[in-house]
Protein backbone atom coordinates (compact mmCIF):
# COMPACT_ATOMS: atom_id res chain seq x y z
CA UNK A 1 0.00 0.00 0.00
CA UNK A 2 1.44 3.31 -1.07
CA UNK A 3 0.49 6.02 1.64
CA UNK A 4 0.57 8.33 -0.27
CA UNK A 5 -0.44 5.43 -0.76
CA UNK A 6 -3.22 5.23 1.37
CA UNK A 7 -6.86 5.29 0.54
CA UNK A 8 -8.17 7.18 4.09
CA UNK A 9 -9.80 10.67 3.56
CA UNK A 10 -9.70 11.72 5.97
CA UNK A 11 -11.24 22.14 8.47
CA UNK A 12 -10.07 25.25 13.11
CA UNK A 13 -9.54 26.54 15.78
CA UNK A 14 -8.98 27.39 19.70
CA UNK A 15 -9.36 26.92 23.47
CA UNK A 16 -6.93 24.38 25.94
CA UNK A 17 -7.35 22.12 28.74
CA UNK A 18 -4.99 20.86 30.80
CA UNK A 19 -5.63 17.14 30.50
CA UNK A 20 -2.59 15.45 29.25
CA UNK A 21 -4.50 11.90 28.64
CA UNK A 22 -7.50 13.27 27.76
CA UNK A 23 -9.10 12.04 24.30
CA UNK A 24 -10.93 14.45 22.04
CA UNK A 25 -13.19 14.45 18.54
CA UNK A 26 -12.51 17.25 16.54
CA UNK A 27 -15.04 20.39 18.06
CA UNK A 28 -16.71 22.34 14.96
CA UNK A 29 -15.38 25.46 15.84
CA UNK A 30 -16.79 26.73 12.52
CA UNK A 31 -20.05 27.33 14.02
CA UNK A 32 -21.08 29.43 16.05
CA UNK A 33 -20.87 29.07 19.74
CA UNK A 34 -23.33 30.59 22.12
CA UNK A 35 -22.73 31.73 25.65
CA UNK A 36 -24.52 28.46 27.09
CA UNK A 37 -22.79 26.22 24.79
CA UNK A 38 -19.36 25.79 27.10
CA UNK A 39 -16.67 24.21 24.72
CA UNK A 40 -13.60 22.45 26.68
CA UNK A 41 -10.90 21.65 23.63
CA UNK A 42 -8.60 18.67 24.90
CA UNK A 43 -4.99 19.45 25.34
CA UNK A 44 -3.99 17.01 22.39
CA UNK A 45 -6.77 18.91 20.02
CA UNK A 46 -5.16 22.61 21.20
CA UNK A 47 -2.05 21.24 19.98
CA UNK A 48 -3.19 19.87 17.06
CA UNK A 49 -4.91 23.71 16.30
CA UNK A 50 -1.89 25.40 17.07
CA UNK A 51 -0.24 23.48 14.43
CA UNK A 52 -2.57 23.64 11.62
CA UNK A 53 -2.14 27.28 12.32
CA UNK A 54 1.47 27.52 12.36
CA UNK A 55 1.27 25.27 8.31
CA UNK A 56 -1.38 27.98 7.06
CA UNK A 57 -4.61 28.21 9.18
CA UNK A 58 -7.70 29.84 7.98
CA UNK A 59 -5.07 30.79 4.85
CA UNK A 60 -6.12 26.59 3.58
CA UNK A 61 -9.93 27.40 3.64
CA UNK A 62 -9.48 29.48 0.38
CA UNK A 63 -6.21 27.76 -0.91
CA UNK A 64 -5.62 27.28 -4.83
CA UNK A 65 -2.53 25.74 -5.52
CA UNK A 66 -0.73 22.99 -7.99
CA UNK A 67 2.18 20.88 -7.69
CA UNK A 68 3.78 18.05 -9.01
CA UNK A 69 4.20 14.75 -7.37
CA UNK A 70 5.97 11.77 -9.06
CA UNK A 71 5.61 13.11 -12.46
CA UNK A 72 1.90 13.81 -11.84
CA UNK A 73 0.20 17.42 -11.50
CA UNK A 74 -2.21 17.90 -8.79
CA UNK A 75 -4.45 20.67 -7.79
CA UNK A 76 -6.35 21.90 -4.69
CA UNK A 77 -9.06 24.50 -4.47
CA UNK A 78 -10.76 25.11 -1.46
CA UNK A 79 -13.86 27.24 -1.34
CA UNK A 80 -14.65 27.11 2.43
CA UNK A 81 -16.96 23.64 2.61
CA UNK A 82 -16.31 22.93 -0.87
CA UNK A 83 -13.63 21.95 -2.89
CA UNK A 84 -12.35 20.33 -5.92
CA UNK A 85 -8.83 18.58 -6.03
CA UNK A 86 -7.71 17.02 -9.20
CA UNK A 87 -4.74 15.05 -10.88
CA UNK A 88 -3.70 15.50 -14.21
CA UNK A 89 -1.45 12.46 -15.99
CA UNK A 90 0.11 13.95 -19.39
CA UNK A 91 1.50 11.29 -21.39
CA UNK A 92 2.57 11.22 -25.33
CA UNK A 93 -0.68 11.65 -27.06
CA UNK A 94 -3.16 11.44 -24.28
CA UNK A 95 -3.64 14.01 -20.95
CA UNK A 96 -6.02 11.85 -18.14
CA UNK A 97 -7.40 14.70 -15.83
CA UNK A 98 -9.49 13.25 -12.70
CA UNK A 99 -11.82 15.65 -11.04
CA UNK A 100 -13.14 15.52 -7.56
CA UNK A 101 -15.09 17.69 -5.73
CA UNK A 102 -18.15 17.25 -3.15
CA UNK A 103 -20.29 16.01 -6.04
CA UNK A 104 -18.87 13.55 -6.69
CA UNK A 105 -15.29 12.06 -9.29
CA UNK A 106 -15.22 12.23 -12.78
CA UNK A 107 -12.41 11.60 -15.24
CA UNK A 108 -11.87 13.00 -18.70
CA UNK A 109 -9.77 11.49 -21.15
CA UNK A 110 -8.82 14.36 -23.42
CA UNK A 111 -11.32 16.62 -22.39
CA UNK A 112 -14.10 14.09 -22.73
CA UNK A 113 -16.20 12.12 -19.81
CA UNK A 114 -15.13 8.39 -19.56
CA UNK A 115 -17.53 6.36 -18.08
CA UNK A 116 -16.26 4.19 -15.15
CA UNK A 117 -16.90 1.32 -12.80
CA UNK A 118 -17.32 1.55 -9.25
CA UNK A 119 -14.18 -0.10 -8.39
CA UNK A 120 -12.44 2.93 -10.63
CA UNK A 121 -13.97 5.68 -9.26
CA UNK A 122 -12.90 4.08 -5.90
CA UNK A 123 -9.62 4.00 -6.97
CA UNK A 124 -9.23 7.30 -8.36
CA UNK A 125 -10.85 8.97 -5.12
CA UNK A 126 -8.36 7.46 -3.04
CA UNK A 127 -5.40 8.59 -5.34
CA UNK A 128 -6.22 12.20 -5.05
CA UNK A 129 -7.68 12.19 -1.95
CA UNK A 130 -4.01 10.40 -0.32
CA UNK A 131 -2.09 12.87 -2.06
CA UNK A 132 -3.51 16.03 -1.08
CA UNK A 133 -4.14 14.76 2.12
CA UNK A 134 -0.43 14.48 3.04
CA UNK A 135 0.51 17.76 0.77
CA UNK A 136 -1.51 19.94 2.91
CA UNK A 137 -1.28 17.96 6.72
CA UNK A 138 -2.05 18.98 9.41
CA UNK A 139 -5.02 20.27 7.17
CA UNK A 140 -7.12 17.86 7.18
CA UNK A 141 -6.91 16.28 10.70
CA UNK A 142 -9.57 18.37 12.39
CA UNK A 143 -12.19 16.50 10.00
CA UNK A 144 -14.66 14.92 12.03
CA UNK A 145 -14.11 11.22 11.91
CA UNK A 146 -11.01 12.11 13.37
CA UNK A 147 -10.13 11.70 16.98
CA UNK A 148 -6.64 12.99 18.72
CA UNK A 149 -5.07 11.53 21.84
CA UNK A 150 -1.94 13.74 23.78
CA UNK A 151 0.51 10.61 24.27
CA UNK A 152 3.80 12.46 25.60
CA UNK A 153 6.77 15.19 25.31
CA UNK A 154 9.69 13.78 24.03
CA UNK A 155 13.05 14.99 22.47
CA UNK A 156 14.33 13.87 19.12
CA UNK A 157 17.70 15.16 18.00
CA UNK A 158 17.65 17.49 20.92
CA UNK A 159 14.26 18.97 19.36
CA UNK A 160 11.40 19.08 21.93
CA UNK A 161 7.97 17.73 20.58
CA UNK A 162 4.34 17.05 21.86
CA UNK A 163 3.46 13.67 20.65
CA UNK A 164 -0.24 13.20 19.77
CA UNK A 165 -2.15 10.45 17.79
CA UNK A 166 -4.40 10.11 15.26
CA UNK A 167 -7.05 7.67 14.77
CA UNK A 168 -10.14 7.51 12.76
CA UNK A 169 -13.71 6.91 13.31
CA UNK A 170 -14.96 3.39 11.02
CA UNK A 171 -17.93 5.71 9.49
CA UNK A 172 -16.12 8.55 7.78
CA UNK A 173 -12.99 7.56 8.04
CA UNK A 174 -12.11 5.95 5.21
CA UNK A 175 -11.33 2.57 4.01
CA UNK A 176 -8.29 2.41 6.48
CA UNK A 177 -10.26 4.10 9.03
CA UNK A 178 -8.32 1.38 11.16
CA UNK A 179 -4.82 3.08 10.53
CA UNK A 180 -3.27 4.47 13.70
CA UNK A 181 -0.73 7.73 13.05
CA UNK A 182 1.28 9.22 15.55
CA UNK A 183 2.54 12.87 15.35
CA UNK A 184 5.51 14.63 16.33
CA UNK A 185 5.10 18.53 16.76
CA UNK A 186 8.00 20.84 17.43
CA UNK A 187 6.84 22.95 20.72
CA UNK A 188 8.91 25.85 19.54
CA UNK A 189 7.08 26.67 15.94
CA UNK A 190 4.41 24.18 15.81
CA UNK A 191 4.98 22.21 12.70
CA UNK A 192 4.99 19.15 12.31
CA UNK A 193 8.57 17.54 11.89
CA UNK A 194 8.08 13.82 12.04
CA UNK A 195 4.73 11.25 11.68
CA UNK A 196 4.78 7.52 11.72
CA UNK A 197 1.71 5.17 10.75
CA UNK A 198 0.98 1.89 10.69
CA UNK A 199 -1.07 -0.38 8.30
CA UNK A 200 -2.60 -3.51 8.20
CA UNK A 201 -3.52 -4.24 4.14
CA UNK A 202 -0.72 -6.16 1.90
CA UNK A 203 0.50 -7.69 5.38
CA UNK A 204 0.73 -4.67 6.83
CA UNK A 205 3.58 -2.22 7.34
CA UNK A 206 4.80 0.86 9.99
CA UNK A 207 6.19 4.03 8.17
CA UNK A 208 7.75 6.97 9.84
CA UNK A 209 8.34 9.66 7.70
CA UNK A 210 11.16 12.87 8.55
CA UNK A 211 9.77 16.12 7.46
CA UNK A 212 12.96 18.66 4.85
CA UNK A 213 13.22 21.26 2.70
CA UNK A 214 10.08 23.07 4.45
CA UNK A 215 8.91 26.19 2.33
CA UNK A 216 6.73 28.61 3.06
CA UNK A 217 4.28 29.17 -0.29
CA UNK A 218 2.09 32.66 -0.01
CA UNK A 219 1.86 31.47 4.13
CA UNK A 220 1.21 27.83 3.31
CA UNK A 221 3.69 25.48 4.38
CA UNK A 222 4.86 22.79 2.15
CA UNK A 223 7.59 20.06 2.86
CA UNK A 224 9.25 17.11 1.52
CA UNK A 225 9.34 13.79 3.83
CA UNK A 226 11.95 10.70 3.67
CA UNK A 227 9.92 7.95 4.21
CA UNK A 228 11.49 5.11 6.03
CA UNK A 229 10.00 1.59 7.31
CA UNK A 230 10.51 -0.45 10.48
CA UNK A 231 9.38 -4.32 11.23
CA UNK A 232 5.45 -4.86 10.91
CA UNK A 233 3.74 -4.55 14.48
CA UNK A 234 6.93 -2.00 16.21
CA UNK A 235 5.06 0.39 18.22
CA UNK A 236 5.11 3.94 16.74
CA UNK A 237 6.22 5.39 19.86
CA UNK A 238 9.58 3.54 19.59
CA UNK A 239 10.26 4.96 16.19
CA UNK A 240 12.22 7.83 17.45
CA UNK A 241 14.78 6.22 19.07
CA UNK A 242 15.29 4.15 15.99
CA UNK A 243 15.33 6.68 13.83
CA UNK A 244 17.99 7.87 15.88
CA UNK A 245 19.85 5.16 16.07
CA UNK A 246 19.70 4.91 11.93
CA UNK A 247 17.93 1.22 12.55
CA UNK A 248 14.99 2.31 9.90
CA UNK A 249 15.24 1.69 6.53
CA UNK A 250 14.76 5.02 3.77
CA UNK A 251 12.45 3.36 1.31
CA UNK A 252 11.76 6.41 -0.79
CA UNK A 253 11.75 10.08 -0.65
CA UNK A 254 7.97 11.78 -0.63
CA UNK A 255 8.52 15.17 -2.88
CA UNK A 256 5.94 17.84 -3.54
CA UNK A 257 7.46 19.74 -6.25
CA UNK A 258 6.80 22.97 -8.65
CA UNK A 259 4.41 24.19 -6.05
CA UNK A 260 2.32 27.46 -7.47
CA UNK A 261 0.12 29.28 -5.72
CA UNK A 262 -2.89 29.83 -8.57
CA UNK A 263 -5.08 32.63 -6.78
Amino acid sequence: MLKFTSISFITILFFSCANQTDTSKKNSSNEPITPTEAVEISKSQTILNEAILAHGGNLYDSAHYSFDFRDNTYQFKNEGYTYEYSKTVTRTDTIIKDILTNDGFNRLVNNVTTLLSDKEKESGVGAINSVIYFATLPYKLNDKAVNTIYIDSIQIKDQSYDVIEITFDQAGGGEDHDDEYYYWINKENKKIDYFAYNYSVNNGGVRFRSAYNSRVVDGITFQDYINHSAEVGTPLNQLPSLYEAGELVEVSKVLTENVINLK
